[in-house]
């Protein structure tokens, strides 16, 4: 039996993993944000709407119910939050300030119902013949909505974005003003 002289056993995995990367260039990866934007964005307006449909007082109601302070005031808050946060974020503008209130959702949403219930956002309980039934989410997928904020607001919003064309008007009128006329 031959042993390999590749000083590690799977050289070629490596190898392959290796040019994978160099074929995802630049000039590719730099439209990573775009995706995110637009379900981040996508998911905060969807859950404003749909508190918004449902009635501002509805949800007003289950703060209360919670027992948080200011319910009427929070719920509102909260509502044009994701809406407003959302389509700001789906359009990649002043991501880095809207994030700060949509952080602050999320982590009051872990923090007083999904921590209860564990990690998992999908827990299923039983299949009927109605179709599948689960228990309550976890904290999980309000932690991908964390990280996908920090990862807008730490790598920009990248390609059409709101917040690369106010970036590149500041930038010329710097350099505008800079100048002698």
């Amino acid at each position: 039996m031959s042993r390999s002289n590749a000083p590690y056993p799977n050289h070629s995995i490596l190898e392959m993993i290796a040019k994978g990367q160099t074929f995802i260039s630049l000039s590719v990866a730099r439209w990573a944000p775009v995706p995110l934007r637009l379900i981040v964005g996508y998911g905060f307006a969807e859950h404003g709407f749909a508190k918004l449909l449902r009635g501002p007082d509805n949800f007003t109601g289950i703060l209360h119910a919670m027992g948080l302070p200011a319910a009427k005031t929070l719920a509102l808050l909260t509502i044009w939050t994701e809406i407003i946060g959302g389509a700001c974020v789906a359009i990649g503008a002043l991501v880095p300030l809207v994030s700060i209130p949509m952080a602050i959702v999320l982590l009051v949403a872990i923090f007083t119902v999904h921590l209860q219930y564990g990690f998992s956002s999908i827990k299923l309980q039983a299949i009927e013949a109605t179709g599948a039934r689960f228990g309550q989410p976890g904290y999980e997928t309000d932690l991908l909505y964390l990280a996908c904020l920090m990862a807008l607001v730490v790598g920009g919003s990248g390609p059409l974005s709101v917040d690369r064309w106010l970036a590149r008007r500041v930038k010329r009128r710097v350099q505008h003003d800079g100048r002698d006329d």
